[in-house]
């Protein structure tokens, strides 16, 4: 039974016990955000703020919800995707850290904006977003409380894209720090995070096979090439498939094959979409897949695989596992989807392992201490993280896992300082 109150929503208060122990165990895993929290529990740099985030309801969340609250932030929070939601968490959040979540797996759309607008109505000085939706809504349903919020922060690549295009078009309102840009995000959280949970969310769903495989991944970014490094370390022939000349061409230089997705569509065993963007594999490329060919998505929104299309061309369909659906062709091939075309690594699997997350959500954390500090000197576009936050990330991270490394000397430092030095 799903329990709603003006002061939360969640699906059963009764799963907080099991939620508390997946945020125990995450935490175990997040020393840097330990740190950063342990050091806001003494400066409270976030007091008298209100942030409403907009994120996947993880136990690698929960431990960014505990750390802001932790610096002083009244926080509330609500989900990025209806099926990313882990509902034992958003009752521990609720019951045993006192903060309010917004988030049922499985919601509908009409109730993921309902608790959209539930997160606003605590009308805040800094958003969180992950994908765009919050500050999307705010920026066109919720206008009214605009001029309260100093800035915002965003996760992922999809929401860059859409404030970097309102910011060209001059509808971006406030500051928007780029926390997927960092370099300890992208670097780390999308390449190895999304490249093994990913392939965690396809087993979970289907438990084929992956050697031997031809698996095509579209789209050679951070996310795609993560994909593509550990489908080949299962043993997968790897097939990319790229707009992009120069992505394309370092997918070759890595030894992928690289070829259109038309061409892909007849020899693929499995897809995977990583590109944002819209029906990436269409209705021509279902045309003349293989019988038994297995399709997914590890982009932000449902809509890289084109659903409608496929549901056009199926005569029925049937759901054969938990997060596999199988469409039954008219001419008699399946094709399956996994966990509704929505990313897969979070809808049929736990999303990133919690030590990647520890540096994402660090990028968060610290973002929004600069938004207190700074926010007042910034303009309504998107700003990349100040390198001094990711240098401080990466030294904090390798200073838990006990590596050091060498310090320029006086004499290098400046040599590198100096253009007078020659051959």
């Amino acid at each position: 039974m799903q329990v709603i109150c003006v002061d939360y929503a969640v699906r059963e208060e009764s799963l907080a016990p099991q939620g508390k122990l997946k945020i125990e165990w995450a935490d175990r895993q997040m020393p840097v955000i330990n740190l950063i929290r342990q050091q806001f529990e003494r400066d409270l740099p976030l007091k008298g703020m209100t942030i409403a985030a907009c994120l996947h309801v993880t136990s690698e969340t929960a431990n960014l919800m505990r750390t802001l609250k932790a610096g002083g932030a009244v926080v509330a929070l609500c989900a990025s995707n209806p099926l990313s939601t882990q509902d034992d968490v958003a009752a521990s959040l609720v019951k045993d850290y006192d903060i309010p979540v917004f988030a049922v797996r499985g919601e509908d759309g009409k109730t993921y904006y309902e608790h959209l607008h539930q997160v606003l109505d605590f009308k805040p000085t800094i958003t969180m977003d992950d994908g765009g939706d919050l500050v999307s809504t705010l920026h066109t349903d919720r206008i009214e409380l605009r001029e309260r919020v100093k800035a915002g922060t965003e996760e992922t690549t999809t929401g860059i894209v859409r404030f970097r295009n309102m910011e060209r078009e001059g509808a971006l309102k406030y500051p928007i720090i780029a926390v997927n840009d960092a370099q300890t995000k992208h670097f780390f959280d999308n390449r190895y995070g999304t490249g093994q949970s990913s392939l965690d969310g396809i087993l979970r769903a289907t438990n084929v096979l992956l050697a031997g495989k031809k698996f095509v991944v579209a789209g050679y970014g951070w996310c795609g090439r993560g994909v593509a490094m550990r489908a080949r370390g299962m043993g997968s022939n790897v097939v990319v498939t790229e707009v992009d000349p120069l992505k394309a061409l370092e997918a070759t230089m890595d030894g992928f094959s690289v070829m259109p997705m038309k061409e892909a569509a007849r020899i693929g065993d499995i897809f995977i979409t990583a590109t944002g963007d819209k029906n990436v594999i269409r209705e021509e490329h279902m045309m003349v897949m293989k019988d038994g060919t297995i399709l997914c998505n590890t982009g932000h929104f449902d809509v890289e695989v084109e659903k409608p299309a496929l549901e056009k061309l199926a005569r029925e369909r049937r759901v054969v596992r938990e997060n596999l659906e199988e469409y039954v062709l008219k001419d008699g091939r399946s094709l399956y989807l996994l966990g509704e075309g929505r990313l897969v690594n979070l809808a049929c699997a736990e999303g990133h392992p919690s030590i990647v997350m520890d540096m994402s959500f660090a990028n968060q954390a610290l973002s929004a201490q600069f938004i207190v500090e700074k926010g007042h000197t910034l303009e309504p576009r998107v700003y990349q993280v100040p390198p001094e936050i990711d240098n401080r990330i990466a030294a904090l991270k390798l200073k838990s896992m006990n590596v050091e490394i060498d310090v320029l000397t006086p004499e290098q430092d400046a040599y590198l300082s100096s253009w007078k030095a020659g051959t």
